[in-house]
């Protein structure tokens, strides 16, 4: 398998943690945002939408590849079940999808680097990373209030699942945009559960081949 990703990018953290936590071997395959080379010709014909993460496989002698970072979880889930990131109850599967789609379509977008890039162009007076902040503070309240009526050690329960394959890397984007994280106790405390676990530190940005120290956007 080959991964096409950015070291920074939450999306493409949350699936090296999925393959980590699989037992999944991959090769990282960098696309340098800042650089544009996700809108390139080569990148562009595997990934008509110009983001990361993109899965490319082989399968059945053909070259298969999956986009958008929770298509390629459910994937991984259900060709890997094990160990399995959805409980088998449905009711519970449904609780962790919600945690899992308030950060991946509620908080990801609105810091999503062409999304940021587009507002510096038809807004250049907005502080970008403000604006992101903002968003990314109302979901993260959104998130704690719902996770601290059903977190265990994790988000939903007591054991790991997909909610936390997606909390930990917006945690870090939190940071990174100057978002004060100190009042969300609950997602604090589950993300030390998740930082305890070796795919979540072998997988974290600053330990991939393409990290660089750069400024905000």
């Amino acid at each position: 398998m080959k991964l096409y990703g950015y070291w920074r990018s939450s999306s493409t953290w949350r699936v090296r943690i999925g393959l980590e936590l699989k037992g999944i071997s991959y090769e990282s395959m960098p696309v340098h945002l800042l650089k544009g080379e996700q809108r390139s010709a080569s990148y562009r014909g595997r990934n008509p939408m110009q983001q990361v993460p993109l899965l490319e496989f082989d399968a059945d002698g053909a070259t298969r590849r999956l986009s958008q970072s929770l298509a390629i979880l459910e994937y991984l889930e259900e060709s890997h079940p094990e160990p399995p990131l959805l409980p088998g109850d449905a009711w519970e599967r449904a609780r962790v999808r919600e945690l899992a789609e308030l950060i991946n379509s509620g908080i990801q977008p609105l810091q999503n680097t062409g999304v940021l890039e587009h507002l510096g162009a038809v807004a250049p007076q907005v502080e970008r990373g403000a604006w992101a902040g903002h968003f990314i503070g109302r979901g993260l309240t959104a998130l704690e209030a719902l996770a601290s009526e059903r977190s265990g050690r994790f988000l939903v329960g007591d054991r790991l699942t997909l909610a936390d394959v997606c909390l930990v890397p917006q945690l870090f984007m939190a940071r990174r945009f100057g978002v004060d994280v100190e009042p969300f106790a609950t997602l604090r405390r589950v993300e030390e559960a998740c930082m305890r676990l070796p795919a979540f530190e072998r997988t974290h940005p600053t330990r991939q081949p393409d990290a660089e120290q750069q400024s905000k956007p």
